[in-house]
């Protein structure tokens, strides 16, 4: 099996363009493709508030409600915002459009940078987190969870978004609505059995009376706020999207991001209640949302369906970010401040620079924190609530700008998100400076700069490829000059006969040219060029070191010596081609090694013959 066959396995055949209208999203299936984050975050945000509430003792429970009633409030006005966000910038790009568009260069570079780091810490934290679902269900594979983790990453997650949306969303969306349906029905049955009289299952819990307000009761409230505050993770990225849905795109992307907050709303409100009401405690390798389906249902059939779907669509929740990364990327690739390739569609109309660039910069970070979702969460969500505050500053400025019909009434509401989740902003840094978070205040200005020179870059090589007026007539005079043609060889083959074939038809001044290693070497090589006589010289170079690129480079600085300032050299570099992409791997990479220092040579050409073996 070839490389292309190995690709059409597992990407399939390649779209025509004329198919991108298909590959659009009605708001079904868009909510199961963008909301699986933000709704998967209930089966880690509640629990990973409490597990800081714990650190203070069990009286500190009873502050897990307010939390909880605060992080629903910043849902609610966050949601509201990204709908506005997503009216006002209908090309997509979200935070980083918004603000390029209405406060600046810098702030939106911030919220690009921002934005980058949190979706792949989204992929990174997503998948671990379904791992430990998973392990808490099946303890025996604990052993192999970062083993998982990457198989998950690489072969289910990557592959899946290289297909297409349509493909992706088609396969996500059960496993989102099956969560969905799962833990809708954990919370009325577990509030039914709640206000029935279901006992708690500790007793002797102390909740109250005994909180003493210090500075460290506050900072572990403030702590816990920032772990629950995750939960808010993924509302941005239906405004990132916007294209991607079917036609009216804006109404459509609006209508998806309202659903989502009332979905996520009902679920944080009943899990919370829940947790609370039965005073779950953080277990070694079982998660709270574990206890809770265990003590509704018991450990039976429903239990782990609560778990198969969590495992899911915590796995799952990822694909929010394959699907708001790579347009913003594509975005920032346009602007000239990414790679260009990433603005690029692959074989199957998705983003496929975008979706490869963001699994192995997830992986890193995976691997690196050996797949602990307690470690990855605390470098978790600053990047989201600057972008969230961006977003909404930005937007107070649009409709200041605009003011159109309740313009007053959008910007207030803009305006006290921004202030709100800038408040978060500091909270989060606070907070878990030391746990991590420090990473991401550095990393953030890191990404920044790379930014800048990237762009710097692309203004540079624009500046120095620019055709003066000047030379518009040049090219139509007849050239001067003559080729020099240098054709490397290590022997008499099929292959340098069809590279000397080949330069014959391009130049009368072909030269041939062999690095010998011995003497013997030497003598045999030149008694096989006179047997052959190809019609061109051979000259030969004794290399006491070995090496074949040094010598090369040495008549190469001959050949400019001698040459006059018209002529060109030109290097053809005879190369076979396997049958099958792994001989490759069987023989030795001379010339590409070749190709990779000579291109740095001035005036110098360099090409190679393929010469295709058939078996």
């Amino acid at each position: 099996m070839t490389l292309k066959d190995l690709k059409r396995f597992f990407v399939g055949p390649p779209l025509p363009n004329k198919s991108i209208s298909r590959e659009k999203l009605p708001v079904w299936k868009g909510l199961a493709i963008f909301s699986s984050d933000a709704l998967s975050s209930v089966a880690y945000g509640p629990e990973e508030m409490i597990v800081m509430l714990m650190v203070g003792g069990t009286m500190m429970y009873e502050f897990a409600i307010p939390i909880g009633l605060a992080i629903i409030a910043l849902v609610t006005i966050v949601s509201i915002s990204y709908a506005q966000v997503a009216k006002a910038n209908p090309g997509g790009g979200g935070s980083y459009s918004a603000a390029k568009t209405n406060i600046g260069e810098g702030p939106a570079l911030l919220a690009a940078a921002s934005l980058l780091v949190d979706y792949t810490l989204t992929v990174a934290v997503s998948v671990s987190a379904g791992t430990d679902a998973l392990t808490s269900a099946f303890p025996e594979l604990l052993p192999y969870h970062i083993l998982v983790d990457l198989g998950v990453l690489f072969l289910v997650l990557m592959v899946i978004n290289l297909r297409g949306v349509r493909e992706s969303s088609s396969i996500f969306v059960f496993p989102t609505y099956a969560f969905v349906f799962g833990i809708i029905v954990t919370i009325i049955v577990g509030v039914f059995f709640a206000i029935t009289g279901h006992q708690s299952t500790i007793s002797n819990f102390q909740t109250s009376g005994g909180v003493v307000m210090n500075g460290f009761a506050i900072f572990l409230i403030l702590r816990a706020f920032a772990n629950g505050s995750s939960s808010m993770t993924g509302i941005e990225a239906i405004s990132n999207g916007v294209p991607m849905f079917k036609k009216p795109e804006v109404k459509n992307a609006q209508k998806t991001t309202y659903l989502l907050a009332i979905i996520l709303v009902t679920m944080l409100a009943g899990i919370i209640f829940l947790y609370v009401h039965y005073h779950f405690l953080p277990e070694a390798d079982n998660t709270m949302l574990s206890q809770l389906a265990q003590t509704v249902f018991g450990r039976g059939l429903f239990y782990y369906y609560v778990q198969i779907t969590t495992m899911l669509i915590l796995y799952l929740a990822a694909n929010t970010a394959y699907n708001g990364l790579p347009p913003l990327l594509a975005l920032l690739a346009k602007d000239g401040y990414m790679p260009r390739y990433l603005s690029a569609r692959g074989d199957r109309l998705s983003f496929s620079g975008g979706i490869i660039f963001l699994s192995f910069i997830a992986a890193i970070f995976m691997v690196a924190f050996d797949g602990h979702v307690d470690e990855l969460i605390s470098l978790y969500a600053l990047g989201v609530f600057i972008s969230f505050t961006i977003a909404q500053t930005s937007m107070v400025v649009h409709w200041k700008r605009e003011k159109g019909r309740g313009w007053k009434t959008s910007a207030i509401i803009n305006g006290f998100g921004a202030i709100i989740t800038g408040i978060v902003v500091v909270v989060i840094i606070v907070a878990k400076f030391m746990l991590g978070a420090w990473i991401v205040v550095i990393l953030i200005p890191v990404i920044m700069i790379w930014f800048f020179t990237v762009r710097k870059h692309y203004e540079n090589m624009r500046e120095q490829l620019r055709l003066p007026p000047e030379n518009y007539d040049r090219i139509k005079l007849s050239p001067r000059g003559n080729n020099i043609v240098v054709v490397p060889v290590s022997g008499v083959s099929r292959i340098v006969e069809n590279t000397i074939k080949y330069a014959k038809m391009i130049s009368n001044d072909v030269r041939a040219f062999y690095v010998s290693v011995d003497e013997n070497s030497s003598k045999e090589m030149v008694e096989k060029w006179k047997k052959w006589d190809p019609g061109i010289p051979l000259v030969v170079k004794y290399s006491p070191y070995r090496t074949v690129v040094e010598p090369i480079l040495d008549y190469i600085d001959e050949i400019k010596k001698e040459k006059s300032p018209e002529d060109f050299i030109t290097i053809l570099i005879p190369e076979f081609e396997t049958k099958r992409f792994w001989q490759r791997s069987l023989h030795n990479q001379t010339s590409w090694i070749l190709r990779r220092y000579l291109v740095h040579e001035k005036d110098v050409v360099i090409s190679v013959v393929p010469f295709q073996l058939k078996k």
